[in-house]
């Protein structure tokens, strides 16, 4: 195997090698009486090109599919990872606040519901995260201008 730009099988490196002396045997034939022989070993050589640019084709698009296929597992394992992690994160507590603040949404922020001693709904870190990134964005938005060009 030779190194290259890629790795050239010996296949295609043999083929690489019958393609230069095909053109050098052409290239020797110049004379008026030998033009038909030399075209004929240049269309041979040009048939063997196209040959060598199938195989590099095949073998481009083999890596291609493979790099695909890891793509593909990469991308499951991540969600796989984010659903288990927004799973076991959703509930844990940050804080509690009253049930008219998160009124039509109180169930949404937390698995838990209602903290039963105080009345009060236990909000979890994820949607506490997702809720404060929204209104934090929204304020900035509204008050950038203000505060940008008084």
């Amino acid at each position: 195997m030779m190194f290259q730009r890629g790795s050239i099988s010996d296949e295609q490196l043999k083929l690489r090698m019958e393609i230069t002396q095909i053109l050098k045997e052409a290239s020797t034939l110049s004379t008026p009486s030998t033009f038909a022989q030399a075209a004929k070993l240049k269309r041979l050589a040009a048939a063997k090109e196209k040959e060598l640019a199938k195989m590099q084709d095949l073998n481009i698009k083999g890596k291609q599919s493979l790099y695909e296929q890891y793509g593909k597992v990469l991308l499951i394992t991540k969600v796989l990872i984010y659903a288990s992690l927004i799973l076991w994160f959703w509930s844990s507590p940050v804080t509690t606040v009253p049930k008219h603040l998160l009124q039509p949404f109180g169930r949404l922020f937390s698995w838990r519901g209602v903290d039963a001693a105080t009345g009060r709904v236990v909000v979890g870190i994820l949607p506490w995260l997702f809720l404060t990134s929204h209104v934090s964005k929204l304020l900035s938005e509204k008050l950038a201008p203000i505060f940008l060009h008084p």
